[in-house]
Parts: C-alpha cells; structure tokens; sequence
C-alpha cells in the first residue's frame, strides 16, 4: 500500500482546498457555472478568515510526493442552546474531496477518521455533516447516522408575507 499521510492545511493551502471545494460541487452537479464563479470568489477570504479565528480546520491527504489527493475540513459553526446542550460550537465537516484516480484507496476514511479524532481532542461530543450521495456510504460505514434537517429553498416558493 501506498504511504499516504494527512496534515492539516494552512494557509498557504487555501488556493488547493477552493479548488477541491469547485471540484466538488462539479462533481456533485450542485451549481451552474454561474454560481460556482460566484463561490470561486467568495470562498478563498471566506476560509482564511475562519481559519485566522480557529473555526476552520482543513486536512489534506499528500502521497510521498507531497502531492494533495484529497482533503476536508471541520467547520466549528455557532449553536443555540437546546436541551441537553448549552450552545456553543458545533464541529461540522465539509468540503470532503478526493480526487478521482484516488478514490476507493482510503483518503477520505483517513480524513473523516482525522476530523473525527480532532474533534474528540477538543472535547466536542458530536460531528455533523450534510452528504453527497456519493458520501454516505462512507459515512454510514463510519456510524454516522442520518437526522431529521430539512430545507426550504425560498427562491422557490412564492413570496406571501407582502414584504418585499
């Protein structure tokens, strides 16, 4: 087996995890060009300021070349309070990419194994995610389980409210 080793990305990364992140969303077919120039855009300063603050965690995969073959990222995102939970960050993975010739090697078990052990370091009791089809089985492997979230795309349903 090939030796491949994760590390977390800094910021000199950031131009290798945007274009993981378009990769993505290219592969998944989750947004028209036009709105994946916008995201190409607003992604790169999105990510450095989250990792300039520390909720941004970004793993890569290299090979012994120092070649990226695929990396994710664990997002602390603000929670409300709830019960049995007093608020606070909530680690959520993301932006979980391999690049094609090495899927199927291990690389994105490696990552998910890393964002979950990071997690359990800093004391987190729970990780989310929102997955790909492609993803889930992987996930699923993991012991992650699905919940209830939905979501309403507001461009699609009619405006009622008379506010503009």
């Amino acid at each position: 087996m090939k030796q491949y080793r994760v590390r977390r990305a800094t910021a000199a990364d950031v131009a290798a995890l945007a274009q993981q992140r378009h990769s993505m969303f290219v592969d998944m077919r989750a947004a028209s060009a036009r709105d994946l120039a916008v995201h190409d855009k607003a992604y790169p300063g999105w990510a450095r300021r989250q990792m300039r603050a520390g909720r941004l965690v970004p793993f890569l995969v290299e090979n012994a070349s120092h070649d990226i073959l695929g990396g994710g990222s664990v997002w602390l995102r603000e929670v409300q309070p709830f019960p049995g939970f007093k608020g606070g960050k909530v680690p959520y993975l993301m932006s979980m990419y391999t690049n094609p010739e090495y899927r199927g090697k291990g690389i994105a078990t490696m990552i998910v194994k890393k964002a979950i052990a990071w997690s359990r370091a800093h004391g987190y009791g729970s990780v989310t995610l929102h997955s790909s089809d492609m993803g889930r089985p992987l996930y699923e492997k993991l012991g992650w389980e699905a919940t209830t979230e939905m979501e309403l795309d507001l461009a699609k349903v009619p405006n009622r409210s008379g506010h503009h």
